[in-house]
């Protein structure tokens, strides 16, 4: 096979794939979730771990927050406000996809569509096939 061809293909096809509405769909989510992720973790570098820093004083604030056993130290401060932004994109990915979504889709599915014209039909003469079937069987 001719190699200018074979790359107007490979072309083809990433083009096919790459530019499917799915595919974008996705790559705008990626973005939107990474700066969600940013944000929450602004809250919590910036607004919730300094709270807690306040209310429980140490130094450095949170990220000075260590257990000393002997000569070593572990250091949990930092670890703590990862734990809590984790929470809280949880939380976040919890309420939109399980309430949220949740609550649009059984909306979606408790109202069917009418019928058409063809399907009205279809269910008449279904209606009236059974009812002849009832009355041979009984007769």
């Amino acid at each position: 096979m001719d190699p200018t061809l074979k790359a107007r293909n490979l072309a083809e096809e990433f083009r096919n794939f790459a530019f499917k509405g799915n595919v974008i769909d996705l790559a705008v989510g990626v973005v939107i979730g990474a700066a969600f992720g940013k944000i929450v973790s602004s809250l919590v570098d910036n607004i919730v771990m300094p709270i807690l820093g306040i209310i429980l004083p140490g130094d450095q604030g949170y990220e000075g927050w260590a257990i000393r056993v002997g000569s070593a130290t572990v250091p949990f401060g930092k670890f703590l406000g990862d734990v809590v932004n984790f929470v809280i994109v949880s939380l976040a990915l919890f309420l939109f996809t399980v309430k949220f979504l949740g609550f649009v889709l059984k909306t979606k599915q408790q109202a069917p569509l009418p019928l058409t014209r063809d399907q009205e039909l279809l269910t008449e003469i279904r209606d009236l096939l059974k009812k002849d079937q009832a009355g041979a069987a009984s007769n």
